[in-house]
């Protein structure tokens, strides 16, 4: 099983070096206008992608955390990791695999979160030219994705990093009201992409702790439960095992 894990991750690396060698083929003959049209090909536009319009425009700094709501989560411990969480939520482990970040026919049909763990050095390993982009850690390399956005392309580093938040972003549910916020919340930060609606409360975590652990807390809130301050505690409570 782990070695059909590996082969999945490293087929997910090998399309994503495929897709950064044609941008450098359309940059070098195209231009960044040319480059952008290339992009919004293949991971859409602001209309039929909005997250790729969006860039963080909020701080989250230590808010106060409600231990009440906090005491009365589900601890879930997981290899590597452990979080508390609703009692109504499913927990699935999840791999960074093309299956998962891209759109596929859940059988989740309710409340579920989605939870991926990964080592220290993780995404400057996996892709090495970042370091030619100034990119020198892993949360540089999610900073830069989540500042990304389409109007922005100019070269092939600024569509690179489009072409990973266009891949590693999953459902964040209807159009019209995305956000992103950065945050530092216990020894953790961050960025979190949310969409607050009445049809369901979807939130995306990307973080980081004091040692570098990358973690990924995708929450699709059916119930729309779950409000900012509810998320910190949640946050608050995941630990490396």
């Amino acid at each position: 099983m782990r070695n059909i894990r590996r082969e999945r991750t490293l087929k997910l690396l090998s399309v994503i070096s495929v897709l950064i060698l044609g941008l450098a083929f359309v940059i070098r003959f195209g231009g960044p206008g040319i480059l952008r049209l290339y992009v919004e090909s293949g991971m859409g536009d602001c209309r039929k992608s909005p997250v790729l319009c969006v860039r963080p425009q909020t701080e989250i700094v230590n808010p106060l955390i409600n231990e009440e709501y906090l005491s009365g989560l589900l601890s879930y411990r997981l290899p590597q990791m452990e979080i508390s969480l609703p009692r109504d939520f499913k927990v699935v482990k999840e791999l960074v695999t093309k299956v998962y970040y891209k759109k596929r026919k859940d059988k989740n049909t309710g409340s579920v979160a989605y939870l991926l763990y990964q080592n220290p050095g993780f995404f400057v390993t996996a892709f090495p030219q970042v370091k030619g982009y100034g990119i020198k850690n892993d949360y540089e390399f999610i900073r830069r994705v989540m500042y990304a956005r389409n109007e922005d392309i100019k070269n092939i580093s600024d569509a690179f990093f489009i072409i990973m938040k266009g891949i590693f972003t999953p459902d964040i549910g209807r159009k019209g009201n995305i956000k992103i916020a950065s945050f530092s919340i216990a020894d953790k930060k961050g960025f979190i992409t949310y969409n607050l609606d009445s049809a369901g409360n979807y939130f995306d975590c990307n973080m980081f702790n004091s040692q570098g652990d990358f973690f990924k807390v995708y929450l699709r809130d059916k119930n729309a439960s779950i409000d900012m301050d509810k998320l910190a505690a949640i946050i608050a409570s995941i630990k490396k095992i």
